[in-house]
């Protein structure tokens, strides 16, 4: 079964494979008035009806690379991230069984359940209940999932290598990368005591946030696979007639839906990584409803921060900070050229903060990061790659709604509003003094070869034969390197530059005022 499913699968993949190669070259050499983008559209529309056709997994799959901007071009990221997580269900006799086997009798459990699912995911099918009078949702896992997952992972492993012989260097890093945290995910999704406690975080970090609703979890009708919670209805957040019949204020709420999640990512260690319009509903009084906690990114503070430096240098115009935090995040390799990615970020600043205000959209960031990405060898950590792909999701909702929006002024707002901009400028601090430390460092490393030449002059060969000229010579070389430390840190914090400048010739100073005593 395994090796006739692998060769169904590598021929169907195959001409994806080969026009995504071709569309990836243009994509990185040529510019956007060279590129057919419709014809870009048609062969990634080509690629999701090839994933939806192989089946769970592969759906899967799909929503992943939406948010691999170092693997795929924009256009295909744009259609992938329609690719929406529905799935025909089970019947419901088979997902009955699953319920009774790990919580017992139905009819002694609850007080009833709907038998025909509300809605059908690649891993599990939702219905509806009622529990003491209380209405409920219980998802439940698909029926012989843990097979289905095994075996196509199994073909992944073996399609993956031959694949990657039609793809260039730079994409085969980020291409096996991807498949591991794949894998891992995949894994973490199919237990539901893990979207359980993702929950659980979740709400507890926003339960002071009223622009948001989370469902509660009943953990007497949970288990590993079935979680069983609150039922809350709303109107999904892309259904514009449904909400502007109900007066929701639709600009504040594409503004809302930022900062409840960007909040997440920068103030707190766990954030919703699928927002997809399936995921999110609107009550009438215009909160949002956050469904569906399978798909979570993680980060520890230290990278928490870094990410909030990164926002800041932004908003405040400053690529060399913002490529310094970019580094310091792991997206870039050791050997990336500096030059270039500044001015790729520069151009991105230009957009964002540019004369038409209207163009100060997160489309202007995500379309130039791809293209660089592209073209150079970017790496995405895992919860990096989460990340873009939750910040590509919520564009597509600030398109659908075409309201007046400043991507830049919400993200100063949310760093002005969660206090975390004093947290930013700490950090910059700090990395400013540490490379400010190493640049002395490697400075003061050279003093040794710099005395030697200064004694090898004859001219100041003169200065060394009074022994108090030696505390000049030696204050020379402290003042020249701090002086020289100073110049390198210049380029990305002006004022801890001068700063160590100024007392560069302080120091200078002082050695002149003991060398006269």
């Amino acid at each position: 079964m395994s090796t006739a499913r692998t060769i169904h699968i590598l021929i169907k993949l195959l001409p994806s494979i080969f026009a995504l190669r071709k569309d990836r070259k243009k994509w990185i050499h040529h510019e956007n008035n060279e590129i057919d983008l419709e014809q870009f559209r048609k062969n990634a529309r080509k690629v999701l009806d090839t994933f939806i056709s192989l089946g769970p997994v592969y759906i899967k799959l799909g929503q992943w690379l939406s948010s691999r901007a170092d693997i795929l071009p924009q256009p295909y990221l744009e259609e992938l991230s329609k690719l929406q997580d529905s799935v025909p269900a089970a019947p419901f006799d088979e997902a009955k069984l699953i319920i009774e086997k790990d919580l017992g009798p139905i009819d002694e459990k609850f007080d009833a359940i709907d038998p025909n699912s509300i809605s059908g995911a690649s891993l599990g099918q939702v219905y509806r209940g009622s529990i003491s009078g209380k209405q409920i949702v219980i998802k439940v896992k698909r029926p012989g999932i843990e097979k289905i997952v095994a075996e196509d992972i199994k073909v992944l492993k073996k399609i993956l290598p031959l694949a990657l012989r039609f793809v260039d260097p730079n994409l085969r890093y980020s291409a096996k990368a991807m498949l591991s945290q794949f894998i891992e995910t995949i894994h973490e999704e199919m237990d539901y005591t893990h979207e359980s406690e993702n929950l659980k975080k979740i709400k507890h970090d926003l339960e002071n946030n009223s622009k948001v609703v989370i469902p509660s979890v009943y953990d007497d009708y949970s288990s590993k696979n079935i979680l069983t919670m609150e039922y809350l209805p709303g109107i999904k957040v892309t259904n514009v007639e449904a909400l502007d019949k109900k007066g929701i204020d639709r600009q504040k709420l594409v503004i809302d839906v930022h900062k409840v999640f960007f909040t997440m990512l920068l103030k707190h260690s766990i954030f919703h990584a699928d927002p997809h319009p399936g995921n999110i509903s609107v009550t009438d009084d215009g909160r949002l409803i956050l469904y569906d906690y399978g798909m979570v990114g993680r980060l520890d503070n230290e990278t928490r921060l870094r990410l909030i430096r990164l926002y800041l240098a932004l908003v405040e115009k400053d690529p060399p900070r913002t490529v310094n935090a970019m580094s310091d995040l792991g997206m870039l390799t050791p050997d990336f050229n500096r030059s270039v990615i500044e001015k790729g970020i520069e151009l991105t600043v230009r957009a964002m903060h540019g004369k038409k205000p209207d163009e100060m959209e997160v489309e202007s960031l995500m379309e130039l990061a791809n293209k660089t990405m592209s073209r150079f060898p970017f790496i995405l950590p895992k919860n990096l790659a989460l990340y873009m792909r939750m910040a590509s999701i919520i564009e597509g909702i600030y398109k659908t709604h075409k309201v007046n929006f400043k991507f830049v002024k919400v993200v100063r707002e949310i760093l002005e509003e969660e206090s975390l901009i004093k947290d930013a400028y700490i950090e910059e601090i700090k990395h400013s003094f540490d490379r400010f430390a190493k640049s002395i460092d490697a400075t003061i490393s050279i003093a040794p070869e710099l005395k030697k030449f200064l004694d090898e002059n004859r001219s100041l060969n003169l200065l060394n034969a009074k022994s108090k000229s030696n505390v000049l010579l030696s204050g020379s070389i402290l003042s020249a390197a701090i002086f020289i430390g100073s110049s390198v840190l210049y380029a990305t914090n002006e004022s801890i530059g001068i700063t160590g400048m100024i007392g560069s010739l302080i120091i200078m100073s002082v050695f002149a005022i003991f060398r006269k005593r």
